[in-house]
């Protein structure tokens, strides 16, 4: 069997058997493809050692590396299962040690200027609002806010119904500011967005479609230019703002690992870390002998 069809069989398999996004999905692709074009041989005569060997070609950062061996690693293992390889080449192969990076976070007084800075008045910051108060109320994904569908979400029940990483359901209370500007969105802006189309899309653009990711990049970019926010944002900046602000509030963090959706609370435990960074750095700036 040639290294494409392989490729494809295990990106179905893997698609039907864990429910992966369209973007993990993409990249496992690219991955498996650029290891195919380097090795110039079958991927079933792969050893650890080639593989070992492509990673110091590639002279990868220990990120990248560590996903692209999860990548290898799980396409082994199939191969393994359905026995066109007698051992998985990547048993031995250990992932790189990596630095933690403490997420960029916004403070509160940050957050309060970024919600501020759409113009409620117009159809469009009408709804750009709303979307930034459900992002941080809920702490949700990007992905999860632009694939939002209307019916997922009822405002006389204050909760919303989450769709996140391999199709996992979850259910997590809306704040009231937050509840406030999706009714204003729903009954002021939705209908102009919509005209006379039908979609089940809750958030739409000016076509009428949903929101792409670029689209809402962009957009949150500009709104944080606009309230004088000098840190790299993404629309991810918001989740983390919303874990840290929920830790420092006291939140266990076994509660923010639910709302998270996260499937380990190690992933979560960071958010405890950027806590302990901001108590060491208010003693140092504080504390007469810090």
């Amino acid at each position: 069997m040639d290294n494409l069809t392989l490729i494809d069989q295990f990106l179905d398999h893997y698609w039907l058997s864990s429910g992966a996004s369209p973007n993990t999905l993409s990249a496992y692709r690219s991955d498996l493809n650029l290891f195919s074009q380097w090795l110039k041989s079958p991927l079933e005569k792969v050893n650890d050692t080639a593989i070992h060997n492509y990673f110091k070609h590639r002279a990868l950062n220990p990120a990248t590396q560590a996903r692209i061996l999860t990548c290898l690693r799980t396409f082994y293992q199939y191969q393994l299962t359905i026995k066109t390889i007698a051992a998985n080449p990547t048993e031995k192969l250990c992932h790189p040690k990596q630095v933690q990076k403490l997420p960029i976070f916004l403070n509160l007084t940050e957050v309060e200027a970024l919600l501020e800075a759409p113009n409620k008045k117009t159809i469009f910051g009408m709804r750009d609002r709303a979307m930034l108060e459900l992002l941080y109320s809920c702490g949700l994904r990007v992905s999860e806010l632009i694939n939002l569908a209307y019916h997922n979400l009822s405002l006389n029940e204050e909760y919303i119904r989450i769709h996140g990483k391999g199709n996992k359901e979850r259910m997590l209370p809306m704040g009231e500011m937050a509840m406030d500007y999706l009714s204003i969105y729903e009954e002021k802006s939705r209908p102009f967005l919509l005209k006379t189309g039908q979609t089940d899309a809750y958030f739409l653009s000016n076509r009428g479609s949903s929101m792409s990711r670029q689209n809402f990049f962009y957009i949150i970019k500009a709104y944080a230019l606009k309230a004088g926010i000098n840190k790299p944002l993404s629309p991810h900046t918001l989740r983390h703002a919303f874990a840290t602000h929920l830790v420092q509030q006291g939140a266990d963090l076994r509660s923010v690992q639910l709302m998270l959706g996260h499937s380990d609370i190690s992933t979560t435990q960071i958010y405890t870390h950027i806590q302990n960074t901001q108590l060491k750095s208010q003693h140092q700036k504080h504390h007469p002998r810090g």
